[in-house]
């Protein structure tokens, strides 16, 4: 019998100990404390600035002006947007209107990737929610939104219900059923992306956006 053949049967001859379910519940219950929706906005948003996000108080009404701010501000010409969603199809209006040029994402990659890659400066998105606690935007892309227009876009614009906003993780998960209705794909975002190289030299846009555009709708914002 070999060295490795030893140390396998000895492990499948030790015991199985009992291990007690740990009650995550109870935990958050005794380490996490419930905040109002204007205290969930305020942490989230401190959160999140602290992080380099830029974020824009606004309403159901007055969200499409400011995203056109946003736009002329920066000097972004064309928008990458989800025709498909509320929205999305709300953007293209407004967008129509101020001669602001948009793009819809309403074909396969493959058939417009160099476009895509090269082309496309920035892309409107919504988010399912956010967590105060770190400062994280969630979004469950889908197949009217695909995960590919948070990432490539060098500038992503989140549109976010504050009513969506959570104390924590575990109490989103909770409070929305996540264990019995997952995504194929769930993106956590809490700020630009960035990288840091052996110097210590802060870079951003390294492995996606270098811009994270936050528009905080509702009045408790």
């Amino acid at each position: 019998m070999s060295s490795r053949d030893r140390i396998l049967a000895k492990l499948n001859a030790a015991p199985v100990l009992p291990k007690a379910v740990p009650d995550i519940a109870s935990w958050y219950a005794t380490h996490r404390f419930e905040e109002t929706t204007a205290e969930k906005v305020a942490r989230f948003r401190g959160c999140i600035e602290f992080a380099h996000a830029e974020v824009y108080a606004v309403t159901q009404a007055t969200w499409p002006q400011k995203l056109c701010e946003v736009l002329n501000t920066k000097q972004i010409e064309k928008l990458l947007v989800a025709p498909a969603t509320p929205h999305g199809q709300r953007a293209t209006e407004v967008l129509t209107e101020t001669g602001i040029t948009f793009r819809a994402y309403d074909q396969s990659i493959e058939a417009w990737r160099e476009e895509m890659f090269h082309d496309v400066p920035a892309s409107l998105t919504g988010a399912r929610g956010a967590i105060a606690e770190t400062g994280t935007l969630v979004l469950w892309p889908d197949a009217d939104e695909p995960r590919l227009m948070s990432l490539l876009p060098p500038v992503h614009i989140v549109l976010i219900d504050v009513n969506t906003i959570h104390n924590t993780f575990y109490e989103m998960m909770q409070s929305e059923g996540w264990s019995g209705s997952l995504p194929t794909n769930a993106l956590l975002i809490s700020g630009p992306s960035k990288t840091a190289d052996i110097q210590v030299t802060l870079a951003y846009g390294a492995h996606g956006p270098k811009e994270l555009i936050v528009l905080l709708m509702g009045e408790a914002s």
